[in-house]
């Protein structure tokens, strides 16, 4: 099979396609013969060195994210069929004709979508309802503020949340940018290079705050989401891309009630994995079904291309998700 592997640590030029031997699925997985998968963050992490994948998956093959159809089982399968067409979460090996996946962790497609929709899905739409909903517990009274609103991660918590009921702002880095927020259901949304983000929470909630903050940046926004969480507020982290460390000033945590909490996707099992996606197929999937939220797709590339699919998303030009496709 064609695969797309990483030769080295470094820029999108180590990416490269290679020739590799097609995985059989183990026992509880299916094989999928990959028609798109999806660019994530973690991708470019992986690439460069920073994010190492688990012992017991493919390690130089990036890919969290595919859609596909099924064409092999492994043993115990009870769901899944030859000939079924999937999404599917994967621990890696994403950028290949083919994959092997936990059949847990595959989903149908959701009523109308086509391969490259669907291959846009799984990574972040698991990461926000296990980050946004179970751990941050975000009921549809409450109010939710996106850091990021305009990437992957932002474009599917903004319609989930906003679906299920809650009132949600955001924040992202041009005009346009916060304009396409708004048109996907965002109640404001906060222009970071131009405007303080503590400021105009405070102002567009008359200075309650808001109950949970959803936060891939880190770094020196710590003291301002604290800040800008109402009292019992959650502050949920999955990304520290300005920074791990910082020096914060804890009275805020104790005066409101608040609490921090956070986590990564990629090292949970097969089984969290797997309960994540039943609360996506009976939560979610009805809703992208009708429309209601519906898939935001950028930019596609041949597989071959991954290179310039990273340099896409390093620029952050982009809005909504970033698919390579195999034909």
């Amino acid at each position: 099979m064609k695969a797309i592997i990483i030769t080295q640590p470094g820029g999108p030029e180590v990416l490269q396609p290679t020739e590799r031997p097609q995985p059989t699925p183990a026992a509880g997985e299916v094989l999928i013969k990959v028609h798109a998968a999806g660019v994530n963050r973690p991708d470019i992490s992986q690439r460069k060195g920073h994010y190492p994948p688990p012992v017991w998956t493919v390690q130089d093959i990036p890919g969290l994210e595919v859609a596909g159809e099924v064409v092999a089982l492994g043993d115990h399968v009870s769901r899944w069929h030859i000939g079924d067409k999937v999404c599917a979460l994967v621990t890696g090996g994403g950028y290949a004709e083919y994959c092997t996946a936990p059949e847990g962790q595959c989903l149908p497609l959701p009523d109308g979508l086509n391969m490259i929709e669907a291959a846009s899905l799984p990574e972040t739409f698991f990461t926000v309802w296990s980050n946004v909903f179970d751990r941050a517990h975000l009921q549809p009274s409450e109010t939710l503020l996106i850091h990021g609103g305009s990437s992957g991660i932002g474009v599917a918590a903004i319609q989930m949340a906003t679906a299920l009921g809650s009132k949600v702002y955001a924040t992202a880095g041009s005009d346009d940018k916060c304009r396409f927020c708004v048109q996907l259901g965002a109640g404001a949304a906060i222009n970071y290079k131009t405007q303080n983000f503590k400021q105009e929470i405070a102002r567009l909630t008359n200075g309650q705050g808001v109950d949970v903050i959803l936060d891939m940046v880190g770094g020196d926004y710590t003291p301002d989401n604290l800040a800008s969480l109402a009292p019992e507020g959650r502050l949920v982290m999955i990304n520290t891309m300005k920074g791990s460390k910082v020096n914060v000033d804890l009275s805020p945590v104790m005066q409101k009630r608040l609490t921090i909490t956070g986590s990564t996707l990629r090292p949970r099992d097969t089984a969290f994995k797997s309960a994540v996606a039943r609360k996506l197929e009976t939560h979610i999937w009805p809703l992208i079904a009708s429309r209601q939220i519906k898939p935001i797709i950028y930019k596609t590339f041949p597989a071959e291309k991954a290179g310039m699919a990273h340099t896409l998303m390093e620029s952050s030009e982009h809005i909504g998700k970033i698919i390579l496709t195999f034909h």
